[in-house]
């Protein structure tokens, strides 16, 4: 993966790292962790964490992303579900705001 995407993340974070700082009067440091669906993580991402006071592993991280992202896919096709139960016990046989499909 880029280097793109970890400095677009940078700045996202900024003011969690100063109010952690000021909150807890610790040194702070932001790593950006960047994982896609199929295991491919940024370059330097295990010398990234090797750097973090506990310990992480790129497959922990990987495992977090993986269940973080089919938890948003079962959400969404629970309110598709709910959507076309609605749309049917209204009697009109067409799912709400899904004209033409």
């Amino acid at each position: 993966m880029s280097c793109k995407g970890k400095q677009k993340k940078k700045p996202k974070y900024k003011s969690l790292f100063i109010a952690i700082q000021r909150m807890r009067n610790l040194k702070c440091k932001i790593i950006p962790v960047i994982t896609g669906a199929t295991g491919i993580v940024t370059k330097g991402l295990k010398k990234d964490l090797e750097a973090a006071p506990r310990k992480h592993s790129v497959d922990s991280l990987h495992k977090t992303a993986v269940v973080g992202t089919s938890h948003i896919i079962l959400k969404v096709l629970q309110s598709e579900i709910e959507a076309f139960a609605v749309g049917i016990t209204a009697g009109s046989g067409e799912v709400p705001g899904r004209k033409g499909l």
